[in-house]
């Protein structure tokens, strides 16, 4: 399998792809004047404690305030050992023994701010390099779960317990992999220099202030994302690649020289690559399965659903054999769509009905599977009996309908507004009082003409009903620039201005 980074960069947003085999599997995005808070690290103020909740509102001087919970929370007081069970008790600790209103704290965004939920905070400091993740408050030794073998596991542990030091703690990243122990002495000696200096940076700042900001979306793609396992890291920018160059050569020597750099000016690197067309495909609601199957992917504030449907697909033998054959695509499909427009939180799929238990766990097999090869953990809980399988998935970042989207201004995000016919009905009752109480008048209805149009027989004539009765005059005027749901009545006197022809009337 052929693996290929993508980078288009201007001065405006800086877009990564990856892509295996030429399909995109993954897309990052950072946005001048919107980047990435996950990381950060600032020191705050407690502007409020919730014993209630076991949480608090700490001011970090972004536009809302940042939460914290009471289990997120590190103090010298209370230093936990991970790597002791017994020290689950001390997370039940009341918030009020932890922190105080007023009290000035050092904290970490883990979770970027959705809806109207403000961002996420801990104070449990990570600082991650490109083998380590240095964990400065707490004492634990680990390694990463996508390291499965477990030799290499306990080899990886015993180096780590022994570059460390004090109440450092420590965790192996997938690149530590195979590894000797002096790859990564520099490396936590370096982390462990940038902690001291954030420790004096923070004595010296006032709160609300930004101590540290994670490094770049080129920078983290370098350090997280550039690995043997791919094959050429490209860039579009000029600027972008020498500095991707340099950091590539410092973090990692022998993986610089799959930093290249796209000089084809005439030409889009999206386009060239053909993932322009594939981030179109991402946002929409539909994904057609080569079967001829189909999923729908629809989110709420709650959750994300997804329905699984044999559309066009009929199979060959029977119902069973059709079932299970699209389930198993869309299991696939699920996967990959949930990595690549990066769905988090809950999310329900509703499987098409199978009969036997053996081919429910398949499916479930297939799907384990495919997430599997997300860096961002997820879990599957088992298969209803109605086929609904649910999926709960770590928030890292926004998705790419989160940033590259908006809710629309007429419905609200609801994909959904009144019909025509709905809206004429409540002009006609809104007219039908509005002549009770002016008889014998001259109404003009500003409308979107659209539902002008819409008028049909018999909505006309209850219209006409009205004039004749009250020998009032009713004019339409239709206007193509208003939302459709909105119009406009209005009492007016005489009728020459509206001989022009912009407006019509029903009876003539």
């Amino acid at each position: 399998m052929k693996k290929r980074i993508v980078v288009e960069h201007n001065p405006m947003e800086t877009r990564v792809a990856l892509l295996e085999d030429g399909e995109l599997v993954e897309l990052h995005l950072e946005r001048r004047g919107h980047e990435r808070l996950v990381g950060n690290i600032y020191k705050g103020t407690v502007q409020n404690v919730l014993p209630g909740m076991q949480a608090a509102f700490v001011d970090i001087g972004l536009e809302k305030n940042a939460f914290l919970y009471a289990k997120d929370i590190q103090s010298e007081d209370n230093a936990l050992d991970y790597n002791n069970d017994e020290d689950d008790e001390l997370r039940k600790c009341d918030i009020k023994d932890l922190i105080k209103q007023g009290q000035e704290i050092m904290v970490q965004v883990f979770k970027e701010p959705g809806g109207t939920k403000g961002t996420r905070v801990t104070t449990n400091i990570t600082l991650p390099g490109r083998m380590l993740v240095l964990m400065p408050t707490v004492n634990y030794i680990g390694v990463s779960r996508r390291i499965e073998d477990e030799e290499e596991r306990e080899r990886l542990k015993l180096i780590l317990e022994d570059i460390t030091e004090g109440n450092f703690g420590v965790i192996a990243r997938t690149s530590a992999e195979d590894k000797l122990k002096e790859d990564f002495i520099e490396e936590f000696n370096f982390l462990k220099r940038l902690w001291q200096k954030l420790c004096e940076k923070n004595k010296m700042l006032s709160a609300p202030r930004l101590i540290h900001n994670e490094a770049s979306l080129i920078y983290r793609t370098v350090r997280d994302m550039l690995g043997d396992d791919i094959d050429e890291l490209i860039i579009d920018d000029v600027d972008s690649y020498e500095k991707a160059s340099i950091v590539a050569e410092m973090i990692a020597n022998p993986l610089s020289g799959k930093v290249i750099h796209f000089n084809k000016c005439d030409e889009n690197i999206f386009d060239y690559y053909g993932v322009s067309h594939q981030i179109e495909a991402a946002l929409t609601r539909k994904v057609w399965l080569k079967s001829g199957g189909y999923i729908i992917i629809d989110h709420t504030e709650a959750l994300t659903v997804v329905d699984v449907n044999t559309g066009k697909f009929v199979g060959n033998i029977d119902f069973c054999e059709t079932a299970l054959k699209t389930n198993l695509e869309a299991a696939k499909e699920v996967a990959k769509q949930i990595r690549l427009r990066n769905i988090s939180g809950i999310i329900v799929v509703d499987f098409i009905d199978m009969l036997t238990e053996e081919d429910r766990q398949q499916v479930l097999d297939e799907l384990e599977d495919k997430l599997s090869r997300d860096k961002t953990k997820s879990a599957v809980v088992g298969m209803s009996d109605l086929g609904l399988v649910e999926i709960t998935r770590k928030k890292e970042r926004k998705s790419i309908a989160g940033i590259l989207k908006k809710d629309c201004p007429h419905c609200g995000g609801s994909g959904k507004i009144m019909n025509s016919q709905t809206i004429i009905l409540e002009i006609y009752k809104r007219v039908e009082r509005l002549i009770k109480m002016n008889n014998t008048a001259t109404i003009v209805i500003k409308l979107h003409e659209a539902v002008a149009k819409a008028f049909n027989e018999y909505t006309r004539e209850l219209f006409m009903d009205i004039e004749g009765i009250s020998k009032s005059k009713i004019f339409l005027c239709p206007i193509s620039g208003i939302h459709e749901e909105h119009y406009e009545i209005s009492i007016v006197s005489g009728t020459k201005e509206f001989e022009n022809g912009k407006f019509f009337a029903f009876v003539g």
